[in-house]
């Protein structure tokens, strides 16, 4: 529904733009406080190449390899971007990272200077989609390492132009914090798991740009892009002896502790924008 509904937002708010019937209009000068809704599409770019990282010596760092009894590496058979239930990559592949909707408020305040408007504002927000990477070890086993976005608290600021009174066109960016949702899941029974600093706040920041026309009667309606980026580097997960035989690779190594590979977690917002200016 979102990939159908945007297209056409797009028309409306660039058929908005380009309507000289409106540029005479009055209340659509950008100048003052106003508030705002969103709603959309989080996506995230699949990359091929995420990895889980290892610190056997729980030094802090992780760049060392889990050995079998036999020293061969424990998780030659590779790792996926995304997320698996079952132990046996070849015959089970990774899903892809889930896309999903995206809602937010905002407040903000825009001052318009001839054609330049010149605003800031603060804004929350929530999103539903999430990001996997999946290791596989010769056990056979599976482990896969979830995150998403639980809320956002962002402050930015917006510089657009606004050639009649009508449409606005801008730029935008700044700072974000964000609380990060972790999960873990596994095919092994026989070790135990335990998640360290899960469900975090890091810190950010988002740049984008949008388009907004007005609607009359102080409403305005837009699209925006918005890339986002967080610092994700508190997160893993201390893995233990459990049940595990002395031939265990976990059990050789004393404990090691393991993580998503990729400390900046990043992802695309597309949304559709409903405004009210006072």
């Amino acid at each position: 529904m979102i990939n159908r509904t945007y297209p056409a937002l797009v028309a409306i708010v660039l058929a908005g733009l380009a309507s000289p019937a409106f540029a005479d209009q009055n209340d659509g000068d950008y100048n003052g406080p106003y508030i705002a809704v969103s709603g959309g599409l989080a996506t995230h770019d699949n990359h091929g190449n995420d990895a889980i990282v290892f610190d056997t010596n729980r030094d802090g760092t992780f760049d060392n390899t889990v050995l079998t009894a036999a020293g061969a590496n424990a998780f030659s058979p590779g790792f996926c971007n995304g997320s698996s239930i079952l132990p046996d990559q070849v015959t089970t592949p990774c899903t892809r990272d889930h896309d999903a909707a995206e809602y937010a408020v905002r407040l903000g305040y825009d001052a318009r200077y001839g054609n330049i408007v010149m605003g800031v504002m603060v804004e929350g927000a929530k999103s539903d989609a999430t990001d996997s990477t999946t290791a596989f070890s010769t056990t056979p086993a599976s482990y896969s390492f979830t995150r998403g976005i639980d809320y956002a608290i962002s402050a930015r600021a917006r510089l657009g132009f606004a050639p009649g009174h009508r449409g606005l066109m801008y730029v935008t960016g700044g700072p974000s914090y964000a609380k990060i949702n972790h999960s873990f899941a596994t095919t092994n029974t026989a070790n135990s798991f335990t998640p360290v600093n899960a469900d975090k706040m890091v810190l950010g920041w988002q740049a984008g740009g949008g388009a907004e026309v007005v609607l009359g009667g102080g409403f305005t309606l837009g699209m925006e892009y918005l890339y986002n980026r967080y610092h994700d580097d508190k997160y893993y997960v201390a893995i233990g002896n459990g049940t595990a035989g002395p031939t265990n690779p976990f059990v050789l190594a004393g404990g090691v502790n393991a993580a998503p590979q990729d400390v900046r977690y990043d992802f695309h917002s597309f949304r559709a924008v409903l405004g009210f200016r006072f």
